[in-house]
């Protein structure tokens, strides 16, 4: 029976000890592949939602954070913007709004456009084309600046106060 053992172990340590090439695996690109120009425009805010955002500091930084987006060109630098982009947001929710910003339709569209960063960030980790995610994620952006735009120019509650005191 120790013959036996002795036999195995001599044979194990032969096969283990086999020469093994060692491949190293190619480094992968950190190239992330998209160009600014493939990525949509940012929409701009008129004239009034200009002067209501100027005075609010957390959606200034956010909106320079978004704008360093277009300019990544590693994916390293994209996920880094991302982190950043996901830090301002949380800030953004928890700062004051400008009065006429303070409603359900501007936070919900904000809560939106954290799904889309997220669903983005993800994508990067786990290496996956971020092209469609990073779209969704500015059409989201666009979507709450446009918001900002539209609660501006919206005149219905005004003219509605007018007609109900006459």
């Amino acid at each position: 029976m120790p013959k036996i053992y002795y036999l195995v172990i001599t044979l194990l340590v032969a096969f283990s000890c086999k020469d093994t090439k060692v491949t190293l695996e190619e480094a992968e690109e950190s190239e992330w592949g998209i160009e600014a120009s493939q990525l949509p425009v940012k929409s701009a805010l008129n004239g009034k939602s200009k002067a209501l955002v100027q005075d609010w500091l957390a959606f200034k930084t956010f909106d320079a954070t978004f704008d360093r987006m277009y300019d990544a060109t590693y994916r390293e630098d994209l996920v880094l913007i991302l982190e950043d982009l996901v830090e301002n947001q949380k800030a953004l929710e928890g700062s004051k709004y400008p009065v006429q910003f303070d409603i359900p339709q501007i936070k919900g569209r904000q809560k939106v456009l954290k799904t889309f960063i997220l669903k983005t960030k993800g994508d990067l980790e786990y290496r996956q084309d971020p092209k469609v995610s990073m779209e969704q994620m500015i059409a989201a952006y666009n979507s709450l600046r446009n918001q900002f735009n539209v609660e501006v120019n919206n005149t219905v509650l005004e003219d509605l106060n007018l007609n109900e005191l006459n």
